[in-house]
């Protein structure tokens, strides 16, 4: 195995750099078709090395497969997304190969709509902001100064321009220290998350609003898909929540079902601790506490998991077409604060007249 990883293969990407998501999709959906058309894994990746862009990727993955690695390892070894490999994990255990591939799919294509419908809608507002930052460089440097010498005669006017000035200044500084405040913080926290407890991490995650209910909702999300598939395997919960905290994929998931799987050992029922945990949505302590059946607890916590796929794509789409109007308010506010700037010198000449 060590010979075989410094062989690396032919890998037409960076050796760090996530694969093409286009790649990736591609790549999945081959293999879900063929599979489904009665194709073995090691049949459906011959047919896959027809297409040249992705020859390469499945033949890594064909050595990898071979030399007894899993699927989720063998697409991360060739730099697919965590999300797939993630997801993928699952099939270690419950072994539906088919149906985890298109879930994986949808989920992930789902994704892509997501950052190619904020990028279309942030393009043009970025652009705007752009042409403005630039616009407001040069009236600071040109025409704010010019004003100051017509009318240094005029106490008040030179001041209101004074004070333009100022106000410009000042907001540069603080847009400026904003974005070096949060770019150091995110360059720290990714050199030093490792090195901070989950329990520190989740109290973290925890403490910032519109993040915090992303993770609550992704979280709850992958804990509702674990325990439906693997229930669906025969496995029983205790076996399911070992099995995931075991798992390096999702270190959230891992802390909790190491922490559902020690509580349980003491006797302490599972609803009790899930209402209790800061990450996970109370809906789901609900749905345990309801059944006892295991084939009914499969069937809610997995029609749980749709439900959530949907009010998430249907949130973000909502918050994604409230960038543009919010934008273009505050940017039309800018305009007409400049414009009032500049014209308040030539009303407070206009008095003196």
């Amino acid at each position: 195995m060590d010979l075989f990883r410094k062989k690396r293969f032919w890998l037409p990407t960076a050796r760090r750099k996530t694969l093409d998501n286009d790649l990736q999709l591609r790549f999945l959906y081959r293999l879900s078709r063929l599979l489904k058309n009665g194709y073995s894994m090691t049949g459906a990746l011959e047919v896959i090395q027809w297409d040249h862009q992705l020859k390469a990727i499945a033949a890594t993955v064909t050595a990898l497969l071979k030399s007894g690695s899993p699927l989720d390892e063998a697409l991360e070894h060739v730099h697919f997304s965590p999300v797939i490999t993630s997801y993928l994990y699952l099939v270690r255990h419950n072994g539906n190969l088919q149906t985890s591939l298109e879930k994986c799919i949808t989920m992930y294509e789902q994704r892509l709509v997501y950052m190619k419908k904020f990028q279309q809608t942030a393009r043009y507002p970025i652009i705007l902001l752009i042409i403005f930052t630039v616009l407001l460089y040069f009236i600071k440097q040109s025409i704010l100064p010019s004003f100051l010498d017509l009318f240094h005669g005029t106490a008040a006017s030179a001041s209101a321009v004074m004070l333009t000035m100022a106000i410009i200044d000042i907001a540069g500084y603080i847009v400026l220290s904003l974005f070096i405040i949060l770019g150091l913080g995110f360059v720290l926290w990714r050199i030093y998350k490792d090195k901070i407890s989950m329990d520190k991490q989740i109290k973290v995650y925890s403490k910032i609003p519109v993040y915090r209910r992303y993770k609550e909702t992704q979280t709850s999300f992958l804990f509702a898909v674990h325990i439906s598939s693997l229930l669906m395997s025969g496995l029983s919960i205790k076996e399911i929540l070992t099995s995931m905290s075991t798992q390096k994929k999702q270190p959230i998931l891992a802390y909790y079902a190491s922490l559902l799987t020690n509580e349980l050992s003491r006797g302490i029922y599972i609803t009790n601790i899930l209402a209790n945990l800061p990450l996970i949505d109370k809906q789901l302590a609900v749905i345990f506490q309801k059944h006892t059946d295991v084939k009914a607890l499969e069937k809610d916590l997995s029609i749980y998991s749709e439900l959530q796929t949907e009010e998430t794509h249907r949130k973000i789409m909502k918050a994604i077409t409230y960038i543009q109007p919010v934008f273009f308010i505050i940017l039309a506010g800018m305009i007409v604060a400049v414009y009032m700037s500049l014209m308040l010198p030539m009303f407070q000449l206009i008095k003196t007249i």
